[in-house]
């Protein structure tokens, strides 16, 4: 090899990048010491972006196309190395080559659950996750705030970090939702859409575009979806008399249809009007309980007897008695009590015959009169 070929050697006369790659987003052009030749080539093909630094500094920034490195394209780097009018010598630099193209789903979830008020059950915990597309926008910014000097920056090297910033801004997001829990299966677009509109500016800020972001499940804890379980199966059951009609009529139509398994099937027909009758039994309210019978009143006594009202009565000019009204019956029997002898009982006012008082009047009923004088 001729002096001329090895110094031909030592500079750079093609500039490109061919990623074989699925996670690289920048990479830095090897040139291990070499020097750029004036009037080299720079390829920098569609999805890709190529930024030359000086010396630490950010220099000229290339999209896709192909450049013949004069002074003309490389305003930035002349001024920085102070080029004078018609420099054609050979020159150092860096080129990072970053990758424009969209990288697909990327993914992010929430590592513990999330806290959430919600307006049927309370405070509740959720844990979410999904997917999220990004690209490089600004290579200059995304070079200054992420890069750096990193030769070969891989989407590893930053998914750990937007993760965080979407799982960081989910809770105050899904609270500003106002979504319900059992509403967010059926509202996960809209969900998505509001979180990337709100987290998209934080990413801009750092050079990168966040071009998409889905949800793809928000979870219940057990405890909660327990509960859901069974508050759909209440809900089956308020259906369950017609299906157990239905299938009682469809295991006789086909007994009708097939006399060799007609017993089967009439089994099978018996065996759901009795889950019928067992279900209006359990639908059915509770009766209350007949009251026990009340014990028979005992008898009613009889009344006492009145009291008959003794009596005085005169018997030979003397006062006799007083005696009850059976032995005054007697002593009309005997003769010795007449319609003309005087009588006094409580109550009267005077001696009275015997034969005016209404109460002693009954016993001279079946007497005689007097006979007349």
């Amino acid at each position: 090899m001729g002096l001329w070929d090895k110094l031909l050697g030592e500079f750079i006369d093609v500039i490109q990048w061919i990623d074989d790659s699925n996670d690289t987003l920048v990479y830095r052009f090897e040139r291990q010491g070499n020097e750029i030749k004036f009037g080299a080539k720079l390829t920098v093909r569609e999805g890709q972006v190529a930024v030359f630094v000086n010396e630490g500094q950010l220099a000229d920034t290339f999209q896709p196309g192909m450049y013949e490195l004069k002074t003309n394209n490389l305003p930035l780097l002349s001024t920085l190395q102070a080029w004078k009018h018609g420099f054609e010598s050979p020159f150092k630099a860096e080129v990072y080559f970053f990758s424009t193209r969209r990288f697909t789903d990327l993914k992010w979830g929430t590592q513990n659950p999330v806290m959430l008020r919600d307006p049927e059950f309370g405070p509740i915990r959720l844990r979410a996750f999904g997917s999220y597309a990004i690209r490089v926008k600004d290579a200059p910014t995304f070079m200054r705030e992420i890069v750096g000097t990193d030769g070969r920056f891989t989407t590893d090297e930053i998914t750990n970090q937007l993760r965080n910033m979407i799982v960081s801004r989910f809770a105050n997001i899904l609270g500003q939702a106002k979504i319900a829990a059992l509403d967010l299966a059926g509202n996960y677009d809209q969900l998505g859409q509001f979180l990337l509109e709100r987290i998209a500016p934080e990413f801009t800020a750092v050079g990168i575009e966040l071009t998409n972001l889905l949800v793809e499940n928000i979870s219940l804890p057990q405890e909660v979806e327990a509960a859901l379980d069974k508050r759909s199966s209440m809900g089956i059951v308020g259906n369950l008399d017609q299906y157990t009609q239905f299938q009682a009529a469809e295991a006789l139509r086909d007994a009708a249809a097939n006399p060799g398994v007609g017993s089967e099937a009439l089994n099978m027909g018996l065996g759901l009007a009795m889950a019928q009758r067992l279900n209006e039994t359990l639908a059915r309210p509770p009766q209350p309980a007949a009251p026990a019978p009340q014990p028979a009143p005992p008898p009613m006594a009889p009344p006492p007897l009145p009291t008959a009202t003794p009596y005085f009565i005169a018997l030979n000019g003397q006062q006799a008695g007083p005696f009850p009204m059976t032995d005054l019956q007697q002593q009309v029997q005997s003769g010795q009590l007449t319609r003309a002898t005087l009588v006094w009982a409580q109550g009267m006012a005077k001696w009275m015959p015997a034969g005016e008082v209404a109460e002693l009047a009954t016993l001279f009923a079946h007497l005689p009169p007097p006979l007349p004088g």
